[in-house]
């Protein structure tokens, strides 16, 4: 490699190589990642404008010219009916750029969820350091047509990212024609066989359009070679306290509705206005600076003709990064030369190196300011925006340029905030704040309100419908596992002590939805029960998930959407989708929420699924089945309303469903635990004065327990055994598409009455089936006794454990169904009970 090459310093201490064309060493240097164990090295493009500073002409110029070689690819008549879709947040001003030279509307990916904007849906980039996209289009019409949908990344590494967009947008709106674009494309022979095999399977055309191909050699230990290299490079030294530069805010006259990038949309009416008032805003931008029309003033600059001229940074933010570039390449315009460049702020940690042969020579590192709900770190970065030890790559001046969402006092205040860093590394600082787009929304699709029948909506729909609730900020599940159509109630006290809440359910004070217990805080006796069970049960467990994937798969095709029954069905729904993107690829949408028995489901997210999805596609996930009560609550709240209410469930000793992993009732380790094990999440709330006819039911989320969470470790101990029993669960699917038996026959119920009866309760609600309905009687309600099926082992420790500290009886009993059932006190009242609120001990007549 010639010497100017900014990858020479990592190839040659680590072994690794740039294969094919001879144009990737010009478009990319290389670097080490640091924090990501997914992907040792990182290619640094020199034309994206994302990590290195470039000519804005330069990085608008790869894109506009990848999009007219599109343009003619596809001929003027189908180029007329195409859509162009980035990726964020590395590609979404490349993604603009393509669809400027293609001259068509696009939309970019986002990890930023927005109130009040439902995601269309949201897919995977397994490689990445933040996984979660969500599409956010304001008009789910953008995506809904049959012309070309044009894909952009900056890199085309396995084609995995853009092989699950293509299966979560086909099975909405099918296509023919998909054109991948990439700045490089760097695919192995097998991804390139596995992406054309996907699309032959969809009966689509893909085409591929790259500025140059090739590959990446890397050694088999690369890892650890990167691992010794990082831990090798001396911390860079701080740089010396100067007076601060000075910052000034300059108030851009930007268009009222005019979105300020592609997270909503962006057409070409929107390209026409924008191009039409770029060099009245880089007026205000060159002003700012203390330009005018002539050479910029201040350190580094003299003027008169031949005199060295200021260098000037456009600095966008993450995903902002179309806006930023069009303003550097106006201001460029406007004050002449080689004075401007653009690059942009980055969530992606990456080592710096003072080196010239090293793409990224220096970091800065800030907390984020826009206050992340995306699960990504809080910890951000702008690269060679500091000068070098040399000096190399001064910049005089930097203009910020950031939307109002940004615009926080983290982003001004404490010693590592962004602009106190930048004020440290340059002579003037320009802040520019765009507004937000905030589209408003149409209450339902046209083209998905006609398909919904009238049915799924029992009531006029509200003018806007809620927007689902995200990790982590509700919740701390990744955003892209599961939306939740709760309403957050985090700051209202709902808890009743157990005994209270007892008593006024039973005696028609209240319903047990309209307040929480007392979230139940495990001694670490009982902690290492659920590991015990977890480790116990796990393999079993994934079993059951991988059975009802491939059952669902099977009847009802890969376009399904999960719905789980929160909270105890939310961690089964995210087991199930992750088993469908392991075994098959697929990224499905996934959503929680509300059933309460006696009032039914939460008809506000009915409306939801309705207005987003096919309801026909929608599936029903729930843990286990006790009696059945919410598998017939289930089936009465959904008649005649399109939705299918055949639930599925990973146990089903009830025998009163049809989809389900096996019909034992075994320990789900999940029911051991509260909101521990479900994301942090309480049970569901429906009570009158805190949800509203509009409102979703609601929910809280317990952030003050994260100490104690094991959500994430529950369902990585499940997914650990996917390979393993893969085969298992194919066969198990098998002899379940041939079972006769699968029809409902309601023997739980049965059982259920009998023991009723025989102990003279007359309330059938008041009798838990179930290892898992007897653990949420021995945490949340006043139970009376626990019946065990005589010679049940080590699945009732736990029952056992908590019977004990209850000063509950475990009587053992034979001829029952289940492993086990839970009798709540038939007639409580703190008078019952003994002011201590131990339940008493003799049978009662």
């Amino acid at each position: 490699m010639e010497g100017g090459w900014t990858g020479r310093w990592v190839a040659e201490r680590a072994g690794i190589a740039l294969t094919g064309s001879e144009r990737l060493p010009e478009l990319v240097g290389l670097a080490l990642r640091s924090g990501n164990p997914r992907r040792a090295h990182l290619l640094v493009s020199s034309v994206l404008g994302k990590h290195v500073p470039q000519r804005p002409d330069v990085v608008h110029g790869a894109g506009l010219e990848l999009g007219r070689r599109v343009r003619e690819l596809l001929g003027p008549a189908a180029a007329g009916r195409a859509v162009v879709l980035g990726y964020a947040e590395t590609a979404t001003g490349l993604g603009h750029s393509v669809a400027d030279g293609l001259d068509a509307p696009c939309l970019h990916s986002t990890r930023r969820p927005v109130p009040g904007v439902p995601p269309l849906g949201g897919f995977e980039e397994e490689h990445s350091h933040a996984t979660g996209h969500l599409l956010l289009p304001a008009d789910p019409e953008l995506l809904a047509g049959d012309g070309p949908l044009v894909l952009v990344d900056d890199e085309l590494s396995t084609g995995r990212t853009v092989l699950n967009t293509i299966r979560e947008l086909h099975r909405r709106h099918p296509r023919g024609h998909y054109v991948v674009v990439a700045l490089v494309d760097l695919r192995s022979a097998e991804d390139r066989h596995r992406l054309a095999a996907a699309a032959a399977e969809l009966g689509a055309r893909l085409d591929v359009v790259a500025t140059a191909s090739g590959g990446v050699d890397l050694p088999e230990d690369i890892v650890a070679r990167a691992e010794r290299l990082i831990a090798a490079v001396p911390p860079a030294a701080p740089p010396p306290a100067v007076e601060p530069a000075p910052l000034v805010r300059v108030e851009l006259d930007w268009p009222a509705g005019l979105p300020d990038g592609g997270r909503h949309g962006f057409t070409a009416r929107d390209r026409e206005r924008l191009d039409a008032v770029l060099p009245a805003l880089a007026g205000q931008v060159a002003e700012a600076l203390g330009d005018g029309a002539g050479p910029v003033g201040g350190a580094g600059s003299v003027d008169g003709p031949g005199s060295e001229q200021q260098r000037v940074l456009v600095l966008g933010f993450e995903e902002l990064m179309y806006a930023p570039l069009r303003l550097a390449e106006a201001l460029a315009q406007r004050l002449g030369g080689d004075r401007v460049r653009y690059s942009t702020t980055t969530r992606s940690p990456v080592l710096a190196v003072d080196d010239p042969g090293y793409a990224i020579r220096t970091r800065l590192v800030f907390p984020a300011h826009d206050d992340p709900q995306d699960g990504g770190s809080r910890e951000r970065y702008a690269y060679n925006v500091a000068p070098g030890a040399d000096g190399a790559r001064r910049f005089d001046a930097v203009v910020l340029v950031v939307d109002d969402v940004a615009d926080t006092p983290a982003l001004h205040q404490g010693e590592y905030a962004l602009l106190r860093q930048l004020r440290q590394v340059t002579d003037r600082v320009v802040l520019a704040v765009l507004p937000s787009h905030r589209p408003v929304l149409p209450a339902v699709p046209s083209s998905v309100s006609s398909s919904v029948p009238a049915a799924a909506s029992p009531a006029p729909l509200p003018a806007a419908l809620p927007a689902p609730l995200y990790g982590p900020e509700f919740s701390s599940y990744r955003p892209e596992e599961v939306a939740w159509l709760l309403k957050d109630l985090s700051d209202v006290p709902l808890e009743a002590p157990t005994e209270e809440r007892e008593e006024a359910v039973q005696h028609g004070g209240a319903h047990y939805a309209e307040s929480l217990p007392v979230e139940y805080r495990p001694s670490p006796e009982y902690q290492e029960l659920f590991h015990q069970a977890l480790r116990g049960s796990a393999r079993r467990m994934a079993l059951a998930v991988g059975t009802v994937a491939e059952t669902l798969l099977r009847e009802r095709g890969p376009g399904l959407v999960l719905a789980s029954l929160a909270r105890a069905g939310t961690p089964v729904g995210i087991l199930v989708r992750r088993w469908l993107a392991f075994a098959h690829g697929l990224s499905v949408p996934h959503y929680a929420v509300s059933i309460v028995r006696g009032r039914g489901i939460d008809q506000v997210a009915l409306r939801y699924l309705a207005a987003h999805h096919r309801a026909s596609d929608v599936v029903f996930v729930d843990g286990w089945t006790g009696k059945g009560a919410i598998t017939r609550e289930l089936t009465d709240a959904l008649a005649g309303t399109g939705f299918d209410p055949d639930l599925a469930v990973l146990a089903d000793p009830g025998r009163c469903v049809r989809t389900y992993g096996t019909r034992e009732d075994f320990l789900i380790p999940s029911a051991c635990l509260n909101s521990t094990v479900s994301g942090l999440v309480s049970r569901t709330v429906l009570r009158a004065g805190l949800i509203g006819p509009g409102d979703f039911h609601g929910a809280k989320h317990y952030a003050e327990l994260a100490g104690g969470d094991v959500s994430e470790a529950f369902l990585t101990a499940v997914a650990d055994h996917f390979g393993e029993v893969r085969a298992l669960a194919v066969q198990a699917a098998d002899r379940l598409a041939a079972d006769p038996d699968r029809t409902p026959d309601w023997a739980g119920w049965a059982a259920v009455e009998r023991i009723s009866a025989e102990y003279g309760i007359d309330n059938i609600n008041l009798v838990k089936p179930g290892v898992g309905e007897t653990t949420r009687v021995l945490l949340r309600r006043v139970p009376w006794r626990v019946l065990a099926r005589r010679g049940a082992g080590s699945d009732l420790d736990h029952v056992r454990l908590l019977a004990a500290q209850r000063g509950v009886p475990v009587e053992e009993v034979d001829g029952l169904p289940y492993s086990c059932v839970g009798l709540i006190h038939p007639r409580y009242s703190r008078g019952a009970t003994g002011e201590s609120g131990r339940a008493v001990t003799g049978r009662e007549s």
